[in-house]
């Protein structure tokens, strides 16, 4: 059953908040409380007010004692979406388990956000709009997929789609972050040893061959300039590298032509490109798999797999999809025409369309290549060791090679 979803879309607030605790009466004259993130307590009265709540006593948290203050990550709200399935799958009210989940958790900014949308949902609020104030952890895809299944009357089972999909989403970055994590560890390693190398070791070694007052070879001597120019530019490189660091970063957040390099740099990659390019279609796959089996129109399911492809050349790539659809042309036809997808994920789609069952078919091909890119992740330490090594024999074993050349010479000459 096919559900229209409206696409609405809130920016979150970039003015730092607190915490206010608040007592008061709702319309049915029943006394609730809870906690509420605002500017101030003009602000915390204000909503509650439009909430249909007489505020009696508001105050600033300025202590939490048994949780922890932590900023909130996805992976809490995944697990935070699989705990309310399993509880109004076994019956427990919605605003219960709010409450259980919410003062069971030991993140105390998730104990906030989850009592605040549990004072919403008392209020009033359906459970989508409550999440929907909270853009920041709630997406449109989230927010939407709920709705639907309130509309419906399937909210548990919607519940559900929604927290697999979030854990499998999850599992995918987990494997993504797990794959790069060695390599950049081992190269700030050997960037660290480099330079305590250059800064501390070389120059004794500099002064053991001064007084031995014999010419240094080529090699030798190109180090210890080097070792020279580390130490007294050491500040210069510094901000250099700081300002690099930050450009990137602001370059990335604010240049689509950047990211779009930047996407196909690492989709090109030997060794990661592969990886990068199955979690893109993993995720595709299982974003497309769940708005289908939610009844979520095709046009509106595809706008929300480009926003959560995570990659600039597939995200055009759906986008064309989606446009190719709207004139009438079939799925598989139009990802066979774009040239991203491979032809096993084309095929597998054309005979979900034949059989009816699109949202089975491309479950099964998330399923696949989910299972790949673990495969991948687990396979990459192996395959980049080798290149390890090498960079490691040639930058810190050229580094001890270059001071102890003179010695051999010495050597030589007695």
């Amino acid at each position: 059953m096919a559900t229209a979803i409206s696409k609405r879309k809130i920016k979150p607030t970039k003015t730092k908040t607190k915490t206010f605790q608040y007592t008061g009466v709702n319309k049915s004259g029943q006394k609730v409380k809870g906690k509420m993130q605002a500017d101030n307590a003009a602000s915390v009265k204000s909503q509650l007010r439009k909430q249909g709540i007489t505020p009696q006593k508001v105050n600033a948290e300025l202590f939490s004692f048994g949780a922890s203050k932590k900023a909130i990550k996805p992976a809490d709200i995944a697990v935070f979406l699989r705990q309310m399935a399993t509880m109004i799958k076994a019956g427990v009210p919605l605003v219960q388990a709010l409450d259980i989940v919410g003062k069971g958790h030991e993140n105390a900014s998730m104990q906030d956000l989850l009592m605040t949308i549990k004072a919403d949902i008392e209020s009033g609020s359906p459970i989508a709009s409550a999440l929907k104030n909270h853009p920041r952890h709630f997406d449109d895809l989230v927010c939407d997929l709920i709705h639907a299944g309130e509309q419906s009357g399937t909210l548990e089972q919607m519940l559900d789609r929604i927290a697999t999909y979030k854990e499998k989403t999850e599992a995918l970055k987990s494997k993504i972050k797990k794959a790069l994590m060695y390599p950049i560890a081992v190269i700030i390693v050997a960037i660290s040893v480099t330079i305590i190398l250059l800064v501390y070791v070389v120059p004794m070694f500099k002064d053991l061959f001064q007084g031995a007052g014999s010419d240094l070879p080529a090699f030798t001597q190109f180090v210890v300039n080097l070792s020279e120019n580390v130490q007294n530019n050491w500040l210069i490189y510094l901000v250099l590298t700081v300002f690099i660091i930050i450009g990137l970063v602001f370059l990335n957040r604010h240049s689509a032509t950047f990211r779009a390099i930047k996407d196909r740099f690492f989709l090109k990659s030997p060794i990661f490109g592969a990886i990068v390019n199955k979690a893109a279609v993993a995720r595709y796959a299982r974003t497309l798999a769940t708005t289908f089996a939610a009844g979520v129109p095709l046009v509106d399911a595809l706008n929300s797999a480009a926003g959560a492809s995570g990659n600039t050349v597939h995200k055009n790539a759906i986008l064309k999809i989606r446009d190719d659809v709207t004139t009438g042309m079939q799925i598989n036809m139009a990802m066979q025409s774009t040239g991203v997808f491979p032809n096993m994920v084309n095929q597998m789609v054309a005979i979900g369309e034949e059989s009816g069952a699109v949202d089975s078919m491309l479950a099964k091909v998330a399923d696949i290549y989910e299972g790949e890119v673990d495969d991948a992740v687990d396979g990459i330490s192996s395959l980049i060791e080798p290149f390890i090594i090498v960079f490691l024999g040639v930058v810190v074993g050229g580094l001890v090679v270059a001071m102890y050349l003179p010695i051999f010479q010495l050597g030589k000459a007695f």
